[in-house]
């Protein structure tokens, strides 16, 4: 009997016994990159190597306004005596050796006031993963020029000289302050245009315009405050702002002057999120800046530029 032969030289038989085993490898295939898949989706870390400064589980709303966050923190106190251009300080540093190095940031206090009056920040940012430098000045009576010097002296201590240099990362830093420390943050991020993040508290300044900034700038200001006014240092300093620069301003609803010098969630919040956002390029944080955040009981104004570019 003559054998029936496909177009291909092969018999029926032979041909779907061929089809069988190219589904069964088909199958095989497709399975072992769902597997891939899933491995890569559930492995700590798999998502983390797309950036390298990630730190900390992913955020939630809960997880920002926490008073603390998932890392261990100690602290270390810097004596006067030890440093030069500024006035000693504490430095807060999470414990963890094995999560890489972090970014950091240097806080500096307002006019008559010590480190005492922002020392709140320190554990608050260390535990989400920051090392922390609030600093006392050469004088409590430094002005904002003055301070801004001072802020960029501790940060070059701190990655050169300080007992946790191995635990910073000096490309990824940042700086902070209250009132005229909060002017002096942006006297810093003038001078030093590769910081990654200036956060201004109800800062004050007679200088009111900044167009030479190139630093992602959060000014924060309150309703309240009698001692720097929103019209006159916080809504200036941020209208004056790059157009191109990614910034924010914060009004405190309900807030004075000193409500930057006791622990607060708003301003925690924010604070966090903006030196994620920036001093880490931790997009993870974007949610919480933009869209931009509407007023509620605690704020009374947020203005900013959405999406983020830097």
């Amino acid at each position: 009997m003559q054998q029936l032969l496909l177009a291909d030289g092969t018999s029926p038989r032979r041909h779907r016994r061929t089809l069988s085993r190219s589904h069964t490898l088909k199958g095989m295939c497709a399975a072992a990159l769902a597997t891939a898949g899933l491995v890569a989706a559930t492995v700590p870390g798999a998502q983390a190597a797309e950036n390298p400064y990630e730190r900390g589980p992913a955020p939630t709303q809960s997880s920002i306004e926490a008073s603390r966050g998932s890392f261990a923190t100690s602290q270390t106190s810097v004596s006067s005596l030890s440093v030069s251009g500024f006035g000693g300080g504490t430095i807060y540093y999470p414990t963890s050796t094995t999560a890489g190095t972090f970014g950091a940031v240097a806080v500096s206090p307002g006019f008559t006031a010590t480190q005492s009056s922002i020392a709140w920040l320190g554990p608050r940012l260390a535990s989400q993963g920051f090392v922390v430098f609030t600093i006392d000045t050469n004088t409590t009576s430094d002005q904002p020029t003055s301070r801004g010097r001072q802020l960029l002296a501790a940060l070059d201590y701190l990655t050169t000289r300080s007992s946790v240099r191995g635990r910073v990362d000096a490309s990824r830093l940042g700086v902070m302050g209250h009132s005229m420390g909060g002017g002096g943050s942006l006297e810093a991020a003038k001078s030093r245009t590769s910081l990654k993040a200036a956060i201004p508290l109800t800062g004050w300044n007679t200088d009111k315009t900044w167009p030479e900034l190139r630093t992602p700038t959060l000014i924060v200001g309150a309703d309240g405050d009698s001692i720097a006014p929103v019209s006159s240092h916080s809504e200036p300093f941020y209208r004056s702002l790059p157009g191109s620069l990614d910034k924010a301003y914060l009004e405190l609803r309900n807030a004075s002057h000193f409500t930057p010098n006791t622990s607060n969630t708003t301003i925690a919040k924010y604070s966090l999120s903006w030196l994620k956002r920036f001093i880490d390029n931790d997009t993870r944080y974007e949610q919480f800046l933009c869209p931009l955040p509407q007023p509620s009981l605690t704020i009374a104004e947020y203005r900013g530029n959405c999406p983020h570019t830097s």
